[in-house]
């Protein structure tokens, strides 16, 4: 059995939407046992709730759980051109594991460079959209 991490971060909910229909997805593979988990929330609760940030139920993951899963698939919104302060904060704290070796020498730590790469290269505007900035 495949172990599977759909791990995400999402402020509002609509990643943890999109993070849930890929779990779904991805429990119809045979032989995958698929996992829901998001990565801590780093801005004080206060601050959080005040920028309208939507409550989770999805329990939270920790840097070492990692090593225990097969596959990770991650889920971010992007925020100036790259992933997430929470997200990177989340995969910043895996150096032990690399440094252990945990995830050297298979598929997952050869894939984290590359989708770290397309996420901060993903553009945040789509052409024909309008554009409206609302606070800075």
């Amino acid at each position: 059995m495949a172990k599977v991490l759909v791990l995400y971060y999402s402020m509002y909910g609509h990643i943890e939407t999109m993070a849930r229909a890929v779990a779904e997805g991805a429990s119809k593979v045979d032989g995958a046992e698929v996992v829901v988990k998001r990565v801590p929330e780093t801005m004080p609760p206060q601050l959080f709730e005040k920028a309208g940030g939507k409550t989770q139920t999805a329990p939270v993951a920790t840097p070492q759980e990692l090593a225990d899963y097969d596959a990770i698939i991650f889920g971010t919104p992007t925020r100036f051109g790259n992933m997430s302060g929470q997200m990177r904060t989340f995969l910043d704290q895996t150096g032990g594991l690399w440094a252990s070796g945990a995830l050297y020498g298979n598929w997952r730590a050869s894939l984290v460079p590359p989708v770290l790469a397309a996420v901060r290269n993903k553009l945040l505007l789509q052409p024909g959209r309008p554009l409206r900035i609302t606070a800075w």
